[in-house]
């Protein structure tokens, strides 16, 4: 039997609705000690030591979240598993370090255990809970404080509005301090070299054709000079330049070269001038590859010319080696 529609729609509405409030609430709830806590985090990093989240149920899975998102903006994080921790898995906390703990309750048994023993270790702690006034909050040295009027489950049991508000309070802890350690678009793309993250970061020097792959003739030289350039380097077009500047002066392609044909019987022996493309689309040897993506698609070619900040030709994007890198 099929759920009627119209409560479907009513009821997931309100629960999205509910989560909301929440999040508005707690960004209204923002003040010193968040930034106090900010300042906690930074001083960790800089000094080399790591951040450790650690939670039971589902605080657990937001804060394994937690961790790969700290740790994708090059803050050395990790998970420790509240209850493991006990049993061995301590040996990952070090002196200098900065464990954050996750409980809505802030009474979690397994999470108050660690406290003396982490405290012991010389590892300073962030309470990331709902309550003010519980034994986490009160016995840790700095505080992440989110606010939810109401769960969105209609029982009031099911964490969903105070987990969204959880994990939406330690991200924003980690692009206040991803902004503050300057982290750039390179940087992120060297924490993700696989993916899809990392294919939309990849700049052109990265993976543009260079040396022998890359034929570069002067805009003097012959058309059939300008085809033997591009036959040695198994390519389908060649970067013409202006002979003493060395600036880009055009392209000659495989279509330039057919084109070339119709002129008459001498073709091989005119300058190439004649026949090449004035203007072509080019790039930036340090624009990102998604951008190159876009330019092929926009305007139907075949082939990239790269050029440096003097508009010298440094590399070309050949449209055949886009599929291989994945960028879409």
């Amino acid at each position: 039997m099929p759920l009627p529609a119209k409560s479907v729609l009513t009821h997931a509405r309100a629960c999205i609705r509910i989560e909301g409030e929440a999040l508005a609430a707690t960004a209204r709830g923002l003040g010193p000690e968040f930034v106090t806590t900010a300042n906690a985090v930074a001083d960790t990093i800089a000094a080399g030591g790591k951040l450790i989240f650690s939670g039971v149920g589902k605080s657990a899975h937001i804060g394994q979240k937690l961790a790969g998102t700290f740790n994708s903006t090059g803050a050395t994080s990790c998970f420790l598993d509240a209850t493991q921790a006990l049993h061995g898995d301590l040996g990952l906390c070090s002196q200098g370090d900065l464990a954050i703990l996750l409980s809505n309750s802030g009474q979690s048994e397994e999470v108050l255990k660690l406290i003396p023993v982490l405290k012991r270790m010389g590892v300073r702690l962030v309470a990331l809970t709902r309550q003010p006034g519980s034994d986490l909050a009160k016995n840790a040295d700095f505080h992440l404080f989110y606010r939810v009027p109401r769960e969105a489950c209609p029982l009031a049991l099911a964490p969903t509005a105070s987990t969204t508000a959880a994990l939406a309070l330690g991200d924003a802890l980690a692009m206040v301090l991803l902004r503050a350690r300057g982290v750039t678009r390179d940087d992120f793309a060297r924490y993700h070299p696989a993916g899809n993250i990392g294919a939309m970061l990849l700049k052109v020097r990265d993976f543009m054709r260079t040396g022998e792959r890359l034929p570069i003739m002067p805009d003097t030289c012959t058309t059939q000079e300008a085809i033997m350039a591009m036959t040695r380097a198994k390519s389908g077009s060649v970067a013409l330049v202006h002979p003493r500047s060395g600036k880009l002066a055009g392209i000659f392609t495989d279509g330039d070269f057919r084109r070339s044909a119709l002129s008459g019987a001498d073709f091989l022996q005119q300058p190439v001038a004649r026949f090449m493309t004035r203007q072509p689309k080019i790039i930036r040897d340090n624009a990102l590859g998604i951008e190159a993506f876009n330019l092929f698609e926009a305007h139907k070619i075949d082939d990239l010319i790269v050029v440096d900040a003097r508009g010298k030709p440094v590399g070309l994007v050949d449209g055949q080696d886009l599929p291989k890198l994945k960028i879409v």
